[in-house]
Formats: C-alpha cells, sequence, structure tokens
C-alpha cells in the first residue's frame, strides 16, 4: 500500500544562523534516510518544499477561481516537504514516519494514497 508522508515544521525553524546549522543537519539526515528507503524499495517520490511564501493557491467559490499568494491555511507550520512510499501496512508506514528527521516541534503525517 502506498502512504504519503507529510512534513510540517515551524515556519522560523530555520532562521539565523543557529537554524541554518540545524537545517544543514536535518537535511543530511533526511538524504541517509531517503538513501535507506530507497535502497529497501520503499522509496517511491520525495522533496522539500521551498517556503510557504512561494505558494499560490487557487480557491474555488460558487463557479469561480480566485489565485492567492500563499498557502491556503493562515498558520505558524508550514509543509516543508514529502516522502511517498509503498509498504505493506499502516504500522510499516508509521515505522518509516518515526524515522523522519525534523526540528524540535515538528510535526510527520502520516496518510495512505487513495485508490479509485
Amino acid at each position: 500500500m502506498q502512504y504519503m508522508i507529510l512534513i510540517y515544521e515551524p515556519e522560523d525553524a530555520y532562521a539565523g544562523e543557529a537554524g541554518q546549522a540545524a537545517l544543514q543537519d536535518i537535511v543530511a539526515k533526511h538524504m541517509a534516510l531517503a538513501a535507506d528507503l530507497r535502497a529497501k524499495g520503499w522509496m517511491k517520490d520525495g522533496s522539500g518544499l521551498q517556503d510557504s511564501s512561494t505558494a499560490t493557491t487557487i480557491i474555488t467559490k460558487g463557479g469561480q477561481q480566485t489565485l492567492h499568494d500563499g498557502p491556503f491555511a493562515e498558520t505558524r507550520e508550514h509543509l516543508g516537504g514529502y516522502y511517498l512510499i509503498e509498504v505493506a501496512d499502516l504500522d510499516a508506514a508509521l515505522s518509516v514516519a518515526r524515522r523522519v528527521p525534523v526540528i524540535d516541534g515538528g510535526k510527520v503525517e502520516v496518510r495512505p494514497l487513495a485508490v479509485y
């Protein structure tokens, strides 16, 4: 079964010199995890995402679409990246998700892909 692992972190988590040092450490850990998942044949895709200030949201209301700069949700956290994995079951997906490196205050969400 395929699962999306979504990584949320505080918007300002990597600000300043200390934040940039933490980012380098986290990225190195992500690279190691991704290499392990690829070696096992579990990783289908994954990437970090640019800052939420680069987002554009299309909102449809009453049949009309409008464009908005920024993410849809007003939040102090942002979606920083994702992994798309294929594993046997939710327990296996949660086992992988527990290995995802995040900065203090970060969150990892696991969702199965919908099959239509």
